[in-house]
């Protein structure tokens, strides 16, 4: 029963952070403080001092986040740099009061900004910003610079060492715990789907299914991000190939059962299909390398011909048998190929390449009026008022309300964005002064305990950062509790303060959010929306001339810029769809949202099947590609303009579906996913009450209330 019991602990972490990735920087940003303060104390240096090296090593570990090794080497030395200007500019400020509330609001407005050049402007603007946050919150002074200057060197140095040679990332590894973590989500979908079948299914069911499929896309995403760098540029594609059709295998499974169990079933046969679930959940194993073992037993065959053969008289629940048995072939193929077996893969023989480059991307520009600068001066204003009303409650701790302003804007660029991750982190700040105190008490003065609940705090903060807001808020304010205990001023008044100033913090945040050059929700929706259907007309551009045989294209990365697209818009209609919202744009913001992820679904579809030439010849191609093409370049100029929707139309078909006339299967299943993303792009027109025609009728509109 323990080992049981251990068995399901470790399939639940490894699903939860695919790779141990989240798990390798936390350890690293404790790892890196023990080794900075093993350095910094037996050479007698004061707490304050030792404080500054670890602080050093754990913002390093937190926040250098470069795509290669030689990247993050540069980052380090750069952000070596910055911090000594943060720590000598913080020191100077708290010898020349006003000065550290003006340098302090210049600097949020250079970190926010630098968020522009991606992970080494967001490093490097954390970096700058926090050391200047903690060098005020030790009340350093311009006499101590020089031993700052060394402790952030050994915090630097710190990190280094943990990260290049006692922790490194090895790609090889990571591949095969994501490899791991994907076996967990995809028991996690089959255990999910029998137990909505048994249940009759239900909403409760229903959503788990749904964030089940959710969280195996995002592990397909990170085996696709990491395979190129173990296995080569030729077979990374392979694999690609393969975890798509696994995907749309699953997300098949999903909707076969949602499908039967509406069916009227038999209580044996629903009973069966249950077990048949169960059966296929026991089959899929913790560890890939045993596969070759698992997919050879007699009762993984057994599923596989019952779930492939074809009856006469087609019986009640044969098509999520089918649907099991298409699974496990997709699950068996794509984890062959992660094993370097390319037998099945190659018609000819063929070298596989070695890891290659990316392509360079397009160089930023270093000053330009976007959403980005809009926020940096946004930032700006929220600190101000911050510094104000941080003064009103405590003139030595006012830089607690500046942080939380940082916070808020930190990878927020809408006012809904910054209004939800206020509220996140007053929640997280509230429970965690409970935890703070309670943490005071248990420790009672004890050095050690109190540095070793302070290495905890920072595991769980570095852990949870990338998931929770709220989880992160609570553990830095659990941490600064101690930390004011390691420092002898720990008191319930300074918890209470620190909870009055998050509240100014968020409350500046949101005003300036919302008062300065606002970016409403609903119109950075619109911009992504317009980012999502630009990358599905180059799609199907392009997959249709791969499947016209007139182009050879990799239609696959083509699909995966969409899901990357459509991530974009994930998170920025999440103030739209968060529970915090009760209006009625929640529901519309999850229609939106629903019908672009169906359009992704049906392209990841098309994109798994497509082969040059297969629809060489039939006219269906292009007249359904042509409709689908000038229905999406209408949607396209109604983004720029919701209000001349009225002055489009949709076009729809009519008659018999695509793909019923085709000769081929394969030509029959791309024509019809070539006809469900037809419907998907239609289905986007009552959002914006675009009227709809049919191509041989006259206009009709489609009416739909919802909240603007």
């Amino acid at each position: 029963m323990i080992r049981g019991l251990l068995e399901n602990a470790l399939d639940r972490m490894a699903a939860s952070d695919p790779g141990f990735v989240r798990l390798r920087v936390a350890a690293s940003a404790v790892l890196g403080i023990a080794v900075a303060v093993a350095v910094l104390l037996p050479a007698g240096q004061p707490l304050t001092i030792t404080l500054v090296g670890a602080i050093a090593a754990m913002m390093a570990a937190f926040t250098v986040n470069d795509p290669t090794p030689v990247g993050q080497a540069l980052t380090l030395l750069l952000g070596l740099l910055a911090g000594a200007v943060s720590l000598t500019s913080a020191s100077l400020g708290n010898d020349v009061p006003p000065l550290d509330g003006v340098i302090f609001v210049l600097l949020i407005f250079v970190a926010v900004y630098a968020q522009r050049f991606g992970p080494r402007g967001v490093a490097l603007g954390s970096i700058t910003f926090f050391l200047f946050f903690f060098a005020m919150f030790l009340g350093t002074s311009l006499a101590q610079v020089p031993a700052l200057l060394a402790a952030l060197a050994v915090g630097i140095a710190a990190n280094a060492l943990v990260r290049f040679l006692l922790l490194p990332r090895r790609p090889d590894r990571e591949l095969l715990r994501i490899r791991r973590a994907f076996r967990a989500r995809l028991a996690t979908v089959i255990s999910t789907s029998a137990s909505y079948l048994s249940g009759g299914g239900n909403d409760r069911t229903r959503r788990q299914l749904r964030k089940a499929d959710s969280r195996l896309h995002e592990c397909v995403l990170l085996i696709e991000d990491t395979a190129e760098d173990v296995i080569g540029t030729r077979a990374a594609g392979m694999l690609r190939r393969r975890a798509i059709e696994v995907e749309l295998a699953v997300q098949w499974l999903s909707i076969t059962t949602r499908r039967t169990c509406v069916e009227e079933l038999a209580p044996e046969i629903r009973t069966e299909l249950v077990a048949r679930l169960r059966r296929f959940r026991a089959l899929i194993e913790r560890d890939p390398r045993d596969l070759p073992l698992i997919s050879d037993t007699e009762e993984f065959s057994r599923m596989l011909v019952e779930g492939s053969s074809l009856r006469e008289r087609p019986q009640p629940g044969d098509e999520l048998r089918r649907a099991i048995a298409e699974l496990a072939l997709a699950d068996v193929n794509a984890q062959r190929v992660a094993e370097r077996d390319y037998s099945v893969e190659l018609a000819e023989s063929e070298p596989v390449q070695e890891p290659g480059t990316s392509p360079e991307r397009e160089k930023t520009r270093i000053f330009a009026f976007d959403n980005q600068t809009r926020s940096a001066l946004q930032a700006v204003v929220g600190g101000g008022l911050a510094v104000l009303g941080g003064e009103l409650i405590s003139p030595q701790r006012w830089y607690w309300a500046v942080l939380t302003v940082f916070v808020v804007f930190l990878g927020s660029s809408t006012a809904g964005a910054t209004f939800v991750k206020g509220a996140r982190r007053l929640g997280g700040t509230i429970v965690g002064i409970f935890g703070g105190a309670l943490s005071a008490l248990l420790v009672g003065g004890n050095q050690p305990a109190t540095i070793g609940l302070i290495l905890v705090c920072v595991f769980g903060m570095v852990y949870v950062s990338r998931v929770s807001q709220t989880a992160m808020a609570f553990f830095v304010t659990t941490m600064l509790g101690l930390l004011y205990s390691l420092l002898g001023t720990f008191s319930y008044s300074v918890l209470g303060v620190r909870l009055a100033e998050t509240a100014v913090g968020a409350l500046a945040g949101v005003l300036a959010a919302v008062l300065i050059v606002p970016v409403r929700t609903r119109a950075a929706m619109l911009d992504d929306l317009r980012d999502v259907l630009t990358g599905l007309r180059e799609f199907l551009d392009r997959a249709t001339g791969l499947l016209a045989g007139t182009e050879n294209v990799n239609v696959i990365e083509l699909s995966r810029d969409l899901d990357r697209a459509v991530g974009r818009l994930r998170a920025t209609v999440e103030p739209l769809t968060h529970p915090v919202n009760l209006s009625a744009r929640r529901d519309y913001g999850w229609y939106v949202l629903s019908g672009v992820e169906a359009m992704a679904f049906r392209a990841r579809h098309i994109a798994a099947r497509a082969q040059p030439g297969l629809l060489h010849g039939q006219p269906a191609l292009y007249d359904l590609a042509g409709r689908i093409g000038r229905n999406v370049d209408t949607l396209i100029e109604i983004t720029h303009d919701p209000s001349s929707a009225g002055g489009h139309v949709l076009l729809r078909a009519t008659g018999e579906p695509p793909g019923e006339t085709a000769p081929e299967i394969a030509q029959r299943s791309v024509l019809s996913s070539l006809g469900r993303l037809d419907i998907g792009v239609l289905a986007l027109g009552p959002a914006f009450d675009v009227p709809v025609r049919d191509t041989d009728e006259p206009a009709v509109t489609l009416n739909r209330s919802r909240s603007t």
